[in-house]
Formats: C-alpha cells, sequence, structure tokens
C-alpha cells in the first residue's frame, strides 16, 4: 500500500469517527449543564449561607417529628413493596404466561390494565371502590353500621393501592422474561424426576433472576418516592416526597427539602452499585443449543390448581374494578358521583358533552401528549445510544462513571432538580447558549426527559444484554460500517423494547402534575394542571364529574398508544430485523426480553 493510500484511509478513518466525538462531548455537555451543576448549585444555594458553610438543616431536621417519621415511613413502605409488589407482579405473570390457566387472555386484561390506569387516575378509581363513600365501603355499612367509613387510608391503604398499581414493568418485562423460557430445558427437568416447585426453582427462576433482581430495585426506589397514594389515601401516612415538596415550596424549609433527597439519594445509589455490581460477576445465558417456546404447565395437583385459579380471578377483580368504576361514574351525574350511586336514572352523556364540545379543553391535552411523547422518544433515543457507549467501553472507568451519572435523577426528586435548573439558568447563560428557563416552554419537557433517562438506560442495558453479539461480528466481517450495522442490525433488535418504553414513559408522565406545577407555563397548562384547577369546587361545581371524564380520556389515549407501539412492537420488530418463521425460537429471549438475560447459568463458564 503507498503512501497515498495510506494517507486516505487514515483521513476516512479519522472522518467515521468525527460522529462518535460531536456524540461524547454531546454527553458531556448534558451531564455537566443539566445534571451535575444544578443540583450542586441546590447544595451551595442552600448550605452555603453568609460566605460559610451552614449545617443548621441537620439540627432542625433531627429536632422535627414530622420529618423523621416521613424517613421511616418511606423506608418502610418500600421495604414491604419489595416483597408484596413482586409476589403479586411474580404470580400474575407465571398464571398468565407460564401455568395453564381457564381464561389466562381475560385475566391478562385485566393485570395489564394498571399500563393505562396510574397515578393520581387509579388512586381516584380505588377511592370510588373502598373510600368513604365508595361503593364496597357502602355495602359495608349496611351490614356493619358502626365501621369507619374512613377505613381505607394510612399504611395499609397506601401499600395496598400500590402493590397493585406497581406490578407494570412485571407485565411488561418479567411476562417477556418467561415467554423466552426454553421448553426443552424445562422438559429435561421433568423427565429426571423433578417436580413442578423444582422447575420453578432450579430452572425458571435462575432464568429470570437479571430481570427480578432490576424489578426488586424498581419496587425499592417506587416506594421511596411514593407521592400519589400517600396523598390521597394515606391520611397520617407521610412519606418522604410529600414532605419534599412541601417543603420545597417554602423558601425557609428548601435546606430540609434538599436534606431529604440526600437521605432518599443516598438509599437509591447503594441499591444501584449493588444491582451493578451483580451484574458484572455474570450473566444467565441459555446452555440449549435448540431452544423452543414455552408450554404452559398444567398445576398437577387439583387442589392447588383450584386455589391457583380462585387467587387469578380475585386479583383479576381486584384490578380491574376500580377502573370500571371510574368509566361508569363518568357517565354519572353530579348527584349520582356525590352519593357513589351507580343507577340509569342518574346517566348522562353531559359530562363528555361538557368537555368535548368546548376548544379549548383540548389545549391541556394536546400539550400533555406533545410534551410527554416528545420526551419519551428523545430519552429512548439518547439511551440507546449512550448504552451502547457503556456497553462497549465495560472496562472502562470514564463509561462506568458516565452510567452513573445518567442515575442521578433516581437519586433526586425532580422538583429538586427543577429547582436547580431555575437556580442556576435564571438568566441567560453560556452554558445554555445564551438561553434562560424562566418563563420559557421548552423546561417542562426537558425535566420530562431527564427524569426519563434512568430507568430508560437500565431497560435499555438489559436488552443488550439479550443481544447476539454474533450477529454484530457478522455483519462486520461482511464489511458494514459501525454506524451501518448499529442502523441495520441492532437498533432493529432493540426496537419491541424501546417501544415498549416509549409507550411506558409517555404513559407515565401525560397526566403530570408534581412537576407542572412547578414549571408550566401559564399559556400552555398541562393535563395535570387542568385536572387540578378542575378539582377546586370553588372554581368548577361539576369538578369530580369533569376529573372522571378526564380520566377516562388519558385511559384511551394510554391505550391506543400501548396497542400501536407495545402490541405490535415485536411485529415491526420482526419485520425491520428480518426474522422468519425459521428464527422465531430466538425472538423472545433475544429480542423481546426487554431487561436481563434469559436462560440458565452456564456452569463451565462461572455464569459468564
Amino acid at each position: 500500500m503507498n503512501s497515498s493510500k495510506i494517507t486516505k484511509f487514515r483521513e476516512s478513518n479519522y472522518l467515521s469517527k468525527i460522529p462518535f466525538y460531536l456524540f461524547c462531548i454531546f454527553i458531556a455537555w448534558f451531564i455537566l449543564s443539566l445534571l451535575i451543576l444544578p443540583n450542586i448549585n441546590v447544595l451551595v444555594d442552600i448550605f452555603w449561607v453568609d460566605g460559610q458553610l451552614s449545617l443548621s438543616a441537620f439540627d432542625r431536621l433531627s429536632r422535627s417529628d414530622r420529618a423523621i417519621r416521613a424517613v421511616l415511613n418511606s423506608f418502610l413502605l418500600a421495604s414491604v413493596l419489595t416483597i408484596t409488589v413482586n409476589i403479586v407482579g411474580t404470580f400474575i405473570v407465571l398464571a398468565t404466561e407460564y401455568f395453564d390457566i381457564k381464561g389466562a387472555k381475560l385475566l391478562r386484561v385485566g393485570f395489564m390494565s394498571t399500563l393505562v390506569f396510574s397515578g393520581m387516575v387509579l388512586n381516584n378509581g380505588y377511592l370510588y371502590v373502598y373510600g368513604q363513600n365508595g361503593v364496597l365501603t357502602n355495602l359495608l355499612l349496611q351490614v356493619f353500621p358502626n365501621m369507619d367509613p374512613n377505613w381505607f387510608t394510612g399504611f395499609p391503604a397506601v401499600l395496598f393501592v400500590m402493590t397493585f398499581a406497581c406490578t407494570t414493568n412485571h407485565m411488561l418485562f418479567l411476562r417477556n422474561g418467561v415467554k423466552g423460557l426454553d421448553n426443552n430445558t424445562i422438559e429435561a427437568a421433568k423427565n429426571l424426576g423433578s417436580n413442578q416447585w423444582q422447575v420453578l426453582r432450579q430452572i425458571v427462576f435462575p432464568t429470570l433472576f437479571p430481570v427480578i433482581i432490576t424489578l426488586v430495585i424498581m419496587s425499592f426506589q417506587l416506594g421511596l418516592g411514593a407521592m400519589a397514594a400517600p396523598t390521597m389515601v394515606g391520611g397520617e401516612f407521610e412519606t418522604i416526597s410529600p414532605l419534599i415538596l412541601n417543603f420545597t415550596q417554602r423558601p425557609a424549609s428548601r435546606d430540609l427539602a434538599a436534606l431529604l433527597s440526600i437521605i432518599l439519594g443516598f438509599a437509591q445509589i447503594i441499591l444501584l452499585i449493588v444491582m451493578t455490581r451483580n451484574e458484572k460477576k455474570g450473566n444467565f445465558m441459555s446452555i440449549s443449543k435448540t431452544k423452543t417456546r414455552v408450554v404452559k404447565q398444567k398445576i398437577e395437583n387439583p387442589v392447588l390448581n383450584g386455589i391457583v385459579h380462585v387467587l387469578a380471578y380475585v386479583l383479576f377483580l381486584i384490578y380491574l374494578i376500580p377502573l370500571v368504576l371510574v368509566v361508569l361514574f363518568s357517565f354519572m351525574n353530579l348527584q349520582g358521583i356525590s352519593q357513589s350511586i351507580l343507577s340509569l336514572e342518574y346517566f348522562t352523556l353531559d359530562n363528555y358533552a361538557d368537555i368535548l364540545s368546548n376548544r379549548s379543553n383540548f389545549g391541556p391535552l394536546l400539550t400533555s401528549m406533545v410534551y410527554s411523547g416528545g420526551a419519551a422518544v428523545l430519552a429512548v433515543l439518547f439511551m440507546i445510544l449512550v448504552a451502547r457507549l457503556v456497553m462497549k467501553n465495560k472496562k472502562n472507568k470514564l463509561a462506568e462513571w458516565t452510567e452513573y451519572l445518567f442515575y442521578i435523577p433516581w437519586l433526586l426528586p425532580g422538583l429538586m432538580i427543577a429547582l436547580g435548573l431555575i437556580i442556576s439558568y435564571d438568566s441567560p447563560s453560556l452554558l445554555l447558549f445564551g438561553n434562560s428557563v424562566v418563563g420559557s416552554v421548552w423546561i417542562l419537557p426537558l425535566i420530562y426527559l431527564i427524569m426519563m433517562l434512568p430507568s430508560t438506560l437500565r431497560y435499555i442495558k438489559g436488552a443488550y444484554y439479550s443481544f447476539d453479539n454474533n450477529l454484530e461480528d457478522a455483519s462486520r466481517i461482511l464489511g458494514s460500517s459501525s454506524i451501518r450495522t448499529f442502523v441495520q442490525v441492532i437498533l432493529p433488535a432493540l426496537l419491541p423494547t424501546a417501544l415498549a418504553l416509549v409507550a411506558l414513559n409517555f404513559n407515565n408522565f401525560l397526566a403530570d402534575y408534581d412537576l407542572s406545577a412547578f414549571l408550566y407555563h401559564p399559556a400552555y397548562p398541562t393535563l395535570g394542571i387542568a385536572i387540578r384547577k378542575n378539582a377546586d369546587a370553588a372554581n368548577n361545581v361539576n369538578a369530580a364529574a369533569v376529573n372522571l371524564v378526564y380520566s377516562v380520556i388519558i385511559m384511551g389515549v394510554s391505550a391506543i398508544m400501548f396497542y400501536i407501539v407495545y402490541g405490535r412492537g415485536s411485529k415491526i420488530g420482526e419485520r425491520k430485523s428480518g426474522i422468519k418463521k425459521s428464527k422465531k425460537v430466538i425472538k423472545a429471549p433475544v429480542i423481546e426480553t426487554g431487561i436481563g438475560d434469559t436462560g440458565v447459568s452456564d456452569p463451565t463458564t462461572g455464569g459468564k
């Protein structure tokens, strides 16, 4: 090769790396400007008083019984939820995907209702069943007249609501893990004399271990950051997040809010470190050469089979009844709603007419859809590239710390991150290219995007573990560039998981209130703000009816989104990646698993 060809080769190689260098610069700017400096400025603004360090917040917090009680309550709730949520979540997944249960398709619909029925909407639905004027409460009062109508409150009520509200990730990701089980391995264990419990304990659960570990972490995080359930049904059971919101709104108490956020974050970062170190010890890979789809297992013990069927349908009713009542009560007039009475006498379409006939009511819905939808798409695309960078440089400390820094939104409440942005960029800044966040329209969707990053990165990174690197190697051997290999081979394989995350993020922030109340632009109120304003009886005597209609609209939009994106995602991914019928045996574990690896640990490689 002559010198001119060598020079051209070097120039082409250098040019091909320019996008990589630009992306690294963008990551560095994003982390520094939007994740690190704002939060440092919050701490400096609060703990650096009159030019010197002030730790008075620690003393004030230690003397606040309310704050101490909230911290203990949050850790109690998070600890118990890791047990109850994962027991219920694992059971409903096994009942619909692993065991042969009659009516599994119907059960699946009920168990997946939390995909569209969540947050404030879900808690309102539970109040219509168990609240002071709830349907079940009214029935119980007829049998037990001396019963306290406010029985559904406090820690038991919060735990009950959140146990069933937080199984969404199980139905999305653990379900795909079960669908990716290798039936040959299960049948081999049964032929060797293992009973069904031994198969579950020695084959199924070890296979799903990476997924379960992530779900445990997510359950703990949801418990620590609980907001809606403690606010709606907690009563005197107060947790950290509502208290942080209360303290953040009062400038004199922002130091306490920051300190509570640090406590919240310290607990979560320990869990993240444990989870990441666990991943490095070894991954669970299949040792089967020809995988086949799992065949549903019939429970052999007739008594146990009957118990499982009864439990499955009891859980189905718990999941579905609140949702059904929200829909039905949206067609009742104010008298029927206030008395919690379902009757044709109170049936009306005026509630929907009042909402749909007024064009101004579409503004908040459209704003929320644009904000949450745009942020969800950008967050997933961004984290696909970041996860790719991290996975290709596993042994690089800089890449490892880059991953940790993107978990910052897990460590601090969104309100604190928003406060940091306001403090840091309340005037035009060079880091924002001469822009300011005060009075801007884009600050709210930016916060949405920032808060979506940690969980999105976790699941995308898990999906990379399930990707067969041989496909990438084959593409490179055939002469494809890195960019072409990523677009045509890797991205299609990740598409079902990516689409599911878009839908999940969209749903989580569609009716956001906490961040919206802090940052929304007066000219563009979000759906959460509209619901909150309509809930004020002084402004609208039909408050409950309006909110019920909005709840139904939210559920309808979310359901359509999940059907288009998640329900059809696997078909899209299959077409994009060129998977044919002959390759369906690898579809579930490689493409659809979402997080973690599938298969059992290979003892010859130490599980790696």
